[in-house]
Parts: structure tokens; sequence; C-alpha cells
């Protein structure tokens, strides 16, 4: 046992490194990109420690080119599902009794290990497996996920350190125990760094954990598991399992020994998820705890006084970054009539320059959306736009799936605020612009507030602070994370703690003291010094 107080030093944001021409890391990532394509990996799953190998073989291919090949995953079934429940299980008694110093040094290791030996391996794996530019992976797969396991073991030390009060006599103290059973962690495949988040958060705090990672990112989430391997993690505590969820789902959540649930994903998913647990809530050792962050309509509105340079550059940065496959991207976007024929040219001047294409040319800016499924889905929205009288398409609207799945950024103008294309989520790179009367500002924010289902992520345009005020006030509850003067993506570990309400999810707040105090269940503890001897209370005593 370790005599001390051990303290987490407080940790910085990791810089985000420009991969600009002639950079080192450029010419590092560049290669490790090459090498992965002439290396394809066999992905097992990995349960107790072990590379478990199904049988059950899926190619991987890049999003951006059918034909290039990144090697194959072993797909799980329930036999594994099963495989991994007991091995967390057989984990968690050593782990869960492990001092919380030892358990966070194992996050704290894997972060230098991320932002080290790691990165490239990651962020390269990231670009092909899910399409994504050298400056997207580097926030997200590098940036986003060393910060998260910098800041939260020092949450942890937050969370701890939540106590009550004693008074003379009496000691009163709070401990944070693990969940009882396992947790089980599904995520998607748009982040690497929430892959990464989510198995390892709830670990940290003494939970073994059962990881379902998307089966469009299994590659990521491989050298994840290499990562925590070589921090020290012990077999068991995280376990891998490659595969699709109506498989792999219902044996786990089915189990007894559920304790929680770590979700990023689609709000349908997410709602059965729940409908499943709460459909037989009794027969579970205890209540398992259900944490999710699902889906937006996520918008940008902007104000008669909005700055026009600023607004068009967040309506394309956040629109169609990562070809608008944010659980946060801005795809509603609500423009007074006074401003809108600046915005327009300058915006359709602005997207003509993007150029789409492989993410290995770093000259492309947008690049393949995730899957069949996902450009079908997108492309129907884009056709439906074309032939409804309400929208019109102001630029883009082609997609071709010939060589990847190419979907040219799209900017459709509705006319009608509550639009099929301006209340549904669509997760591509499509934006739709209403044209407001600057004079109807204020019953705008109200449409705004109440056309969507989901409240993740918005933000207002505007130099009018009293106009700034009013939309902080009417889109009090459309957004759980909310930007002034700013793009509503790009949340940042220990400053923009994210979630959402709603029908965007539970707003737990990854990236904060308050997500890890979910995977947690306090005791508190009473110690009396000199307990009484008697029954007796001095009103009983005759007069």
């Amino acid at each position: 046992m370790f005599n001390g107080i051990f303290h987490i030093p407080k940790p910085e944001n990791e810089p985000v490194l420009s991969y600009a021409p002639g950079t080192k890391e450029r010419a590092e990532l560049k290669a490790t990109l090459e090498d992965m394509l002439a290396n394809p990996v066999e992905v097992p799953c990995m349960i107790g420690g072990k590379d478990c190998e199904s049988g059950d073989m899926v190619r991987m291919t890049a999003p951006h080119d059918h034909e290039q090949y990144l090697g194959s995953y072993h797909r799980a079934g329930p036999k594994e599902a099963e495989m991994a429940i007991d091995a967390a299980n057989e984990a968690k008694i050593a782990w869960s009794a492990m001092q919380w110093s030892s358990r966070a040094t194992v996050l704290l290791k894997a972060a230098e290990l991320l932002a080290g030996k790691y990165r490239q391996t990651v962020n390269a794996a990231t670009m092909l497996c899910v399409s994504k530019t050298a400056h997207q992976a580097e926030i997200d797969s590098a940036c986003e996920l060393i910060d998260f396991w910098r800041f939260n073991p020092y949450f942890m030390t937050e969370v701890y350190d939540d106590q009550p009060l004693s008074v003379q006599g009496v000691l009163n103290y709070m401990e944070h125990r693990p969940l009882e059973g396992f947790v089980f962690a599904i995520t998607p495949f748009n982040f690497t760094s929430i892959a990464g988040n989510l198995p390892t958060a709830p670990a940290l705090m003494g939970n073994a954990v059962v990881w379902k990672p998307a089966s469009s990112a299994i590659l990521p989430a491989y050298y994840v598991m290499k990562v925590l391997e070589e921090a020290g993690m012990p077999p068991g505590v995280i376990n891998m399992l490659p595969g699709p969820g109506p498989v792999i789902g219902p044996p786990v959540l089915n189990h007894l020994d559920l304790g929680g649930v770590h979700f990023t994903g689609s709000t349908f998913v997410f709602s059965s998820i729940w409908l499943t647990i709460g459909s037989d809530i009794r027969k579970y050792f205890s209540y398992p705890r259900i944490v999710g962050e699902t889906g937006g309509k996520d918008f940008i509105f902007a104000h008669a006084s909005a700055d026009v340079d600023a607004l068009v550059a967040a309506i394309v940065r956040g629109g169609f970054e990562f070809q608008g496959q944010k659980c946060s991207a801005p795809s509603r976007v609500y423009i007074p009539d006074n401003l809108w024929p600046q915005v327009k040219e300058k915006l359709l001047d602005e997207i003509a320059t993007i150029k789409v294409g492989d993410p290995r040319d770093f000259t492309n800016y947008v690049n393949a959306v995730i899957d069949a499924a996902a450009f079908k889905t997108i492309s129907e929205y884009i056709d439906f736009a074309k032939s409804d009288s309400s929208h019109e398409i102001l630029c883009g609207g082609t997609y071709d799936d010939s060589a990847g799945y190419f979907i040219q950024p799209t900017v459709v103008q509705s006319s009608d605020p509550r639009s099929k294309l301006m209340s549904e989520e669509i997760f591509g790179p499509v934006v739709t612009v209403y044209v407001y009367p600057a004079k109807e500002y204020s019953q705008t924010l109200d449409r705004c507030n109440t056309t969507s289902p989901y409240a993740l992520t918005g933000g207002i345009f505007a130099q009018d602070r009293f106009a700034i005020q009013e939309a902080v006030k009417t889109l009090r509850n459309a957004s759980g994370n909310f930007y002034i003067n700013d793009k509503p993506t790009g949340a940042v570990v220990g400053q923009q703690p994210f979630g959402g309400s709603r029908a965007s999810g539970t707003n737990d707040k990854a990236g904060s003291l308050l997500n890890l105090a979910r995977w947690v269940s306090p005791r508190a503890i009473k110690e009396t010094f000199l307990p009484p001897k008697d029954y007796r209370y001095p009103f009983l005593d005759a007069e």
C-alpha cells in the first residue's frame, strides 16, 4: 500500500499539430499511411487480454476507395459476448480493489504513448478507416483522446474529493464505489476519441468493460486497445468485441450483471437500448446506469448584426468538416433577409473552392461518407430536396459511389422553417438555410426552439448584445452546448464539457467530472467515536 497523498498534475490540452508542408509530422503521417496500406492487419476479438479468433471474417476497406484494403476483423457473436462478460467480471475483482492512483497511471501513461509513439498510427488508422483529413484526425484521434486520458484522472480526484461534513465526535466520509456488475460501452464510427473514452472512463473508476466499437471503425479501435495494453491495462478490464450490435447487444443487455451502458450513436438505437433494459428492469442485480449521447439537428442562428465573414466560415467549417458526420454539425441555419444576399454570395464562393477526395491528398477538405447505408440515406434527402417545391438546391446536390462514397457539399434553401430538411437529422454534408424576415427575430428564435426534438449543439451569431441575450434565453433548452459567435462543433475536453438533452441524450457531459460521477455508486459512512449507551433521551425525564 502506498502511504502518501497522491496528486494528479493539473492537465493542459494537447497542442494541435499543423501538418503544414515541410513539417515533421506531415512527413511522418504520410509515411505511416503508406505503411498501413502496405501492411493490412487481421483484428481479433480481444477478450481477457487474449486475441480470440471467431473465424467469421469481415473485410475492411476505405470509404473513399472501395479497392483500398485495410485488413479484416473477426466478427464476434453471442459466444464471444459471454466470454467477454466472464472476463470482465473476473478482472473487476482485483481492478476495483486496486488503489485509485494506480488505475490513474494507466491512462496517464496511455496519454503519453498516444502523444508520441502511437500518434501517427492512430491518426492514419482514423484517416483511412473513416475517411478523415489529417487535421480532423489530429484533433480527434490524437488531441482529444490524449486530453480525455489526462483530464479524466484529474476529474476523478474531484469526484473522490466530494466528502460530507463531519461534526465533533462523528466522522462522515463518502466511498465512491464502482458499479456492481460490468459496463457495456457502445461507440460510434465518427470519433476515435469517443471510442477511446467510453470504455476507459468507467474503467478508470474501477469498473470492467465490454466494448463494442462501430463495425465501420474497427481499425482505430484496435490500435486504441494496443495503446492501452502497452500502458498496463490489466487483461479483462476492457474487452473489445468487433461485430454487429443486433448480435452482440442482446446477450450483453440481458445479462443480470449489467451495471451500466455508456453509449454514443443514433437516437433510435439508444432509445431501443433503454426499452430493452426497462422492459424487464426487475431481473438485474442493480438498476443499470444508462448514459448516452445521441443525434442532433444542430443549428446556427444569425441576427441582423452578425459578422458575415465569421458566419460564413462557421457554416463551412461546422457543416462540411468530416462531411457533416459530427453529431454537433450544424445542418440548419437561420439567416435574416437583410444579410442573406451577402451571405449567399460569399458562402457559395467559398464552397466552390472546396476539394473532395481521398484524405491522403492533403489538399482535399471533404472526404467520403462512412458507408453505403449513409450514402443512400443522405442522397435520398438530396433527391427529396430536388423534388419538393419548398426546397431549392443552391450548390452541390450531386453524389457518386462508383469509387468511394462521395457526396458534394450541398446547400439547400427551404421556404418552410419546419420542413423535412430543417427538422430531421441527415448526418452528411447537407446544410439547409431558412431565410427569415429580420424584423421577426424573436418569432424565428421560437421556431428554432420548437422545430426539432434534438438538443445537442447550437449557436448565435450577433454583435448586438441584446440580441445575444435574447437568444441565450429563448434557446435555453434548445441545446446542451451553446456557442456565441462560433461554430457549434469542436468541443474541447475540460473547456466545453459535451452532451445534449431532449432526444440528444442524457447530457452527462463527457470531458468533465459529471460523466465520471455516473460510474460510481456512493456509500456514505458515519463513524461515531463515543456512541450513546442508553436509549433514553432527556425529554423522557419526569418533572
